[in-house]
């Protein structure tokens, strides 16, 4: 019995340790936007658009940057995990709080299975006599094993995988102008003026609204805030410089794409990737590619995994989802075990679900948290803050976030119409429980504490 107890006090006692800086921040949002990641949707965006797909992402960028603003704004206000649900929790209470977490989790719930999927997939590519769900049991496994020792092992795991990318990256470049160099005419504009298949603003935000899902990494470094040193001022500048070194990196990748291979039509659109790395350096590119994309996907795994963990363990401390499930954090590795074993399970999904769904759901939550952020950056800034009405707080602090969520708004009406149904249907049940939650609206929500001691 003292043992048990003494158990439970440690338990109790346990908290996020701050172990990182500002260049660990950058990697893991880095590592969770995946470099690579504009492979993955590069044939998509590329027909849709006409061949813009550079000119979309920088569409993109900029929403993003706005956005990303508000997010510093916030972080170093309330240096806290849990993201938007901690944001909108703190600017308009506990239920719309909730709400906006509830819509966040599409984007952490479904990331890591995304990325099992991936794995999987192109894995069996590479060794067909490997079933994909063998691939997807043993990914999951060892993303959990590196989750529960610690937020120092995905770190370390993340700066790996990010030089990976960069040197396959490197490597793309370097033999994407070798080809470019052979003598053929090019045309350093075409990747911003397209090919005239899809003329028009409209397609170009069609493509920019599928690219935000490129962009969730600078999301997922405010996730870490309790666990940063120096978190008021590491993690603003982690989220900027991770959002605009991403975006210029993507934007360079595409341009690059584009002028290696011309044009918005393709054999394979969910292929197209290995077109341009045939195109740019032969076998021996597309085989380089399919390595350090898998090791993407699984650093993302990592990040995402780790990140979605810690905001069920936010919202479990704050008592909105089982406490004694959540809540609890490992005393031997100061990790929400619990939590991170409830996302594996969660990811086993991916064994059964398809790639179509999963980004349409990720969607959907991705550009809802973004809004719910900038409003709350004019809420707590403005409104409940009456220091800051004067010209230089109604620019900082009204004008930007207004900016980004007109923005925001704008990418996500040109998202399809299934995706906007999916969406609204995960809402709805969100809604549900918090009704149930607060027997039919006549409770309020428990009152958050977001004490980092808790």
């Amino acid at each position: 019995m003292a043992n048990q107890s003494s158990n439970a006090a440690q338990a109790d006692s346990a908290q996020l340790r701050r172990v990182l800086g500002l260049p660990a921040l950058v990697f893991f949002g880095l590592v969770y936007m995946v470099p690579l990641t504009i492979f993955t949707t590069y044939g998509i965006v590329t027909e849709l658009t006409g061949g813009r797909t550079a000119g979309a992402y920088l569409v993109t960028l900029l929403a993003m940057l706005f956005t990303a603003t508000s997010y510093s704004f916030m972080v170093r206000r309330f240096p806290v995990a849990g993201s938007a649900y901690s944001y909108t929790n703190l600017a308009f209470g506990p239920s719309i709080g909730f709400l906006a977490g509830w819509s966040l989790l599409l984007d952490y719930l479904f990331l890591p299975m995304i990325n099992y999927l991936l794995i999987g997939l192109f894995l069996n590519i590479a060794f067909p006599s490997i079933p994909v769900w063998t691939i997807i049991l043993a990914s999951i496994a060892l993303v959990t094993v590196l989750n529960v020792v610690g937020i120092n092992s995905v770190a370390k795991a993340s700066n790996l995988i990010v030089g990976a990318q960069i040197i396959f990256i490197g490597v793309f470049v370097a033999l994407s102008l070798k080809t470019l160099g052979g003598g053929q005419p090019v045309d350093v504009l075409s990747p911003f003026l397209g090919d005239g298949t899809q003329p028009g603003f409209s397609h170009l935000m069609a493509g920019a609204a599928v690219l935000c899902l490129s962009f969730l990494g600078f999301d997922a470094v405010s996730t870490l805030a309790e666990e940063t040193k120096d978190p008021e001022r590491n993690v603003p500048r982690a989220i900027i410089l991770t959002t605009l070194g991403a975006g210029l990196l993507f934007t360079l990748l595409a341009y690059i794409s584009q002028l290696v291979l011309p044009g918005s039509h393709f054999a394979n659109t969910d292929a197209a990737a290995n077109e341009v790395m045939f195109k740019a350096g032969g076998q021996f590119l597309a085989n380089f590619f399919t390595a350090a994309f898998v090791a993407g996907s699984l650093g993302s795994a990592l990040a995402s995994q780790a990140a979605v963990s810690r905001i069920l363990y936010t919202m479990g401390r704050d008592k909105v989802l089982p406490q004694r499930w959540f809540a609890t954090l490992s005393p031997r590795f100061g990790t929400p075990v619990t939590a991170t074993l409830v996302v594996s399970a969660f990811s086993l999904l991916a064994l059964v679900i398809d790639l179509a769904t999963l980004a349409s759901l990720i969607s959907f939550g991705a550009l809802v948290a973004f809004s719910a952020v900038n409003l709350a950056v004019i809420r707590t800034h403005l409104i409940s803050d009456t220091c800051q009405r004067n010209l230089a707080g109604l620019l900082r602090y009204g004008l930007i976030p207004l900016v980004g969520m007109s923005l925001t708004l704008w990418l996500w009406t040109s998202l399809s119409t299934m995706t906007l149904t999916i969406g609204l249907s995960w809402f709805g049940l969100g809604l549900g429980y918090l009704m149930v939650l607060t027997g039919g609206f006549r409770r309020p929500v428990r009152t958050v504490n977001f004490s980092e001691a808790a």
